[in-house]
């Protein structure tokens, strides 16, 4: 059962145990920190979504756990990590919306995005899809920016993942137009060793 959930249902945002920007465009020390195919996951511009439908054979499920407005003053949420500092490219309000991705009955990451919540009434209208299936609906074009990437470590992590941390973690802009549209958050379960080899590149 997930635990210490704000008053909207919303969990805590995992602390980071190390953590790398990538905003000036450099990943050397991710990659010597990564192996080759998670590198890829973690640093390419691909679709989550895509890649762990195959990796996995199967389709990718969400488990929605909250959306609801990003509430600062709430003291759960400030025991949390702080949200990423491109959130500020948003126009306020904000909404926060977390989710579970499973592929058949294993889940296999956990992510959280920040949205205007006007945007987000415009583009999740069905709230439990993947987000690149809502916003791919009508074949707009999207460019996505990866712009940090962290381990990251929660009780609640192990205890859905079924496995120890830390984790592997990233945030990213999704951009449409030229203007920011969402900030993501991605931490992704060891459980992908299986197809991808050991995430360590040691």
């Amino acid at each position: 059962m997930d635990s210490g959930r704000d008053s909207a249902g919303l969990l805590p945002s995992p602390w980071p145990l190390w953590q790398l920007n990538l905003s000036d465009g450099s990943t050397a020390a991710g990659d010597r920190r990564l192996s080759g195919p998670w590198r890829l996951l973690l640093l390419g511009d691909g679709s989550p979504t895509r890649h762990l439908e195959s990796l996995s054979g199967q389709p990718v499920t969400i488990d929605l756990i909250a959306m609801s407005a990003d509430d600062a003053s709430d003291p759960l949420r400030a025991a949390g990590a702080p949200p990423p500092p491109e959130i500020t490219e948003l126009e306020t309000p904000l909404l926060r919306r977390q989710v579970w991705l499973r592929c058949g009955d294993e889940t296999l990451a956990w992510a959280e995005s920040w949205w205007n919540q006007a945007q987000a009434d415009a583009h999740l209208r069905e709230r439990e899809q993947p987000i690149w299936r809502s916003l791919t609906s009508n074949r707009a074009e999207l460019y996505r920016e990866v712009d940090g990437l962290a381990r990251v470590d929660a009780p609640w992590l192990e205890e859905r993942f079924g496995r120890r941390g830390p984790f592997w973690s990233r945030h990213y802009r999704f951009f449409r137009g030229g203007r920011e549209l969402t900030v993501i958050r991605e931490v992704f379960s060891p459980a992908l060793e299986r197809w991808l080899g050991q995430a360590s590149a040691e």
